[in-house]
């Protein structure tokens, strides 16, 4: 089985399904909720079978989005939902602002250290953008929630984080090449 595309499919295949079921649905979000919640712990089941293990990020991933998803339909309340990606992105700008003060070298290194090789100034100035950035998008998750529609918070949660992150981490890169080192 080709890896890449489980990886892909075990990503983005309960947000497909979210999507789907939706709009589908007369734009009801708890109801694609539920589905959403099965989706996403199918997947992670899957890759830890295929894998023997769960990358971080989906793993927490999947756990916000049950505990969040589960309020929103406990509660009734879609609020729950709409503050998920502020707590995610409050938590690593504060997981990042921990390492750069109390810790002897930032966190970012920690965990990307292996793939990028970089002077201390180089992951101490990645690592403040980083956090700044995360505490950006809490920022403007809190923004668009609280002015738009839910619809457009759903397409902006989808379709605008992930090209802003992207759009955000090809900035990196002058920062990256300018401190890479040869170690």
């Amino acid at each position: 089985m080709n890896k890449s595309f489980v990886k892909f499919v075990t990503d983005f295949g309960p947000l497909a399904i979210f999507l789907y079921i939706y709009y589908s649905s007369g734009k009801d979000i708890k109801v694609a909720l539920v589905p959403f919640i099965i989706a996403t712990i199918v997947a992670l089941i899957f890759v830890w079978l295929l894998e023997k293990r769960v990358p971080m990020v989906p793993l927490l991933g999947g756990i916000f989005i049950t505990f969040f998803g589960g309020l929103t339909i406990y509660f009734d309340n879609p609020i729950f939902i709409y503050i998920k990606p502020t707590i995610i992105n409050i938590l690593f700008g504060l997981a990042l602002l921990f390492g750069k003060y109390f810790t002897n070298e930032p966190i970012l290194k920690k965990i990307i250290g292996n793939a990028l090789q970089l002077s201390e100034d180089g992951w101490k100035i990645l690592n403040s953008r980083w956090m700044y950035f995360f505490f950006s998008l809490a920022l403007l998750n809190e923004i668009v929630w609280r002015t738009q529609s839910e619809e457009f918070w759903v397409n902006f949660k989808v379709w605008g984080l992930l090209p802003i992150t992207f759009i955000f981490t090809a900035f990196q890169v002058g920062l990256i090449n300018k401190y890479k080192t040869n170690e």
